[in-house]
This record gives structure tokens, sequence and C-alpha cells, in this order.
């Protein structure tokens, strides 16, 4: 497993209640403003307030966020690969929960 993938796997988990500005989630996830605009544009985070003025994100966004820009500068990947990427680890993570509760079972 690449090291990328690993990290999304492993990484901290951030209080969904906290909301990060634009400006807080650049800093945390070191990617840059315009990097963070376009990863709104292709679906790949959703900020709260909608007007992107006043952008707040959730803490769930910090990971995605430092997933996303890991796979921009790591493997050179553009947003929209970012955003197949993220979605595709979002389904296997799902289907891995399935499998342990149908384990359980």
């Amino acid at each position: 497993m690449s090291k990328t993938v690993s990290n999304y796997l492993d990484c901290q988990i951030v209080e969904e209640d906290i909301k990060l500005t634009l400006f807080e989630l650049c800093q945390a996830s070191h990617a840059s403003e315009e990097t963070i605009r376009s990863l709104v544009m292709e679906g790949v985070l959703e900020p709260i307030e909608q007007q992107a003025q006043e952008w707040q994100f959730p803490g769930s966004s910090l990971r995605r966020a430092k997933l996303a820009q890991q796979l921009t500068e790591d493997m050179e990947i553009n947003p929209s690969g970012v955003a197949l990427v993220l979605d595709l680890l979002d389904r296997i993570a799902s289907l891995q929960a399935q499998l342990v509760r149908l384990s359980r079972h």
C-alpha cells in the first residue's frame, strides 16, 4: 500500500463539530487557497456556508484536504483525479466496514 493511501487510512480524527475557515483549512492542510477552491468545485470538499467569502468547513474536511494535497504533490494528480481517488477510497472503507459487520454475525 502506498504511503499516501496508508496515511488516508491511519490519519487522526478531527471532531466534526469543529468549523474551519478557508484560511484555517489552507494552513492546516498546507494547500493553497486556489487548491481548496478547485477541490470545492470538484465536490471533494463541501463548505458549510455556500458563499465563498464566508466558507467554513467541518472538521472532517481537514483529512480530505490533507490527502488531496498529498495526492496533488506526490503523485501530480489533478483535482478531477483527486476526486476520483477519494471517492474510491471512501467506497473501499465502506466495503471494509460492511465486511467487518458481516463477519461479526
